[in-house]
């Protein structure tokens, strides 16, 4: 498990590039038969992938010492985006089919969750996030159908995207917890501008569906001293509230996008003018 420290906006300003990718980008989110951890002192939230090729893989006991539990989900919920082949997840005995595009909830308390492929040849990709949790909400499965999708922007503003909520109050009940996949348009690159910040949730970026030429140019900091980090395919960048989270591609890409706090308000946003922007 990595730890990442809160970074105070001050702090923040004066961090060098490297300083900076150090501190907010996650550079590796899968490996084969393995599952990876960041834990981050930011609304506690954890960020992870599994990528189960040739064996399944689990999250055990083994988390429990360094979370102060038993189990990792003792009192955590758990959402799961699958971005990969067709996979399979067993939550304590029941098992979920989870293909591409497709989200799995887990609500506190699961003791056993197990995660496989259904072909090594198309291995599944398990992108999570984790959120402390105070009650247990039914696990549950959403398809791309049963998620609450929003088009906004245009061709001319080059940030035409379409927002699929799998997991937010209007789908499903849960603690804390909201996780959503974005869609850029064909010939779009702009995500999330103008853009905004939140002061009651924390977000993490997880950008994916990149080539190897294809770079995002993720802005973050306070609206007046921004900075930037450059992300390749499968890494994330986690976005502090007083942190503006925006992003331009060099081609189209895909992101997801989770997050905590004091709300699940979706549209509790604190905007900021692109001519306000320093």
């Amino acid at each position: 498990m990595q730890v990442r420290q809160s970074i105070h906006s001050e702090h923040a300003k004066h961090l060098d590039t490297a300083g900076l990718r150090r501190e907010f980008l996650i550079e590796k989110i899968f490996e084969d038969d393995t599952y990876t951890m960041t834990y981050s002192h930011i609304d506690r939230i954890i960020i992870g992938g599994i990528k189960p090729v040739q064996n399944s893989v689990s999250i055990g006991g083994e988390v429990g010492k360094q979370l102060g539990v038993s189990y990792f989900l003792e009192r955590r919920e758990l959402g799961v985006i699958n971005i990969g082949g067709p996979g399979l997840i067993v939550v304590d005995g029941a098992t979920f089919e989870i293909g591409s595009e497709e989200a799995l909830y887990v609500g506190k308390g699961a003791k056993e969750v197990v995660f496989s492929s259904v072909d090594a040849a198309r291995p599944a990709k398990f992108y999570y996030n984790s959120a402390p949790a105070h009650t247990t909400f039914p696990t549950r499965k959403i398809t791309m159908a049963e998620a609450s999708p929003q088009t906004l922007g245009d061709d001319a503003t080059s940030n035409r995207r379409t927002i699929n909520k799998f997991i937010v109050p209007d789908v499903l009940p849960t603690c804390q917890l909201t996780m959503g996949l974005t869609k850029l348009a064909d010939g779009n690159q702009w995500n999330t501008m103008p853009c905004h910040t939140h002061e009651r949730r924390m977000e993490v970026y997880f950008y994916f569906d990149m080539d190897e030429e294809t770079a995002v140019f993720h802005m973050m900091g306070e609206p007046q001293e921004t900075r930037h980090l450059l992300v390749h395919n499968e890494q994330a960048v986690i976005s502090p509230s007083w942190s503006i989270h925006a992003g331009v591609g060099t081609k189209r890409y895909t992101f997801i996008w989770g997050m905590i706090g004091e709300n699940q308000v979706f549209d509790d946003m604190d905007h900021v003018a692109v001519a306000d922007l320093r």
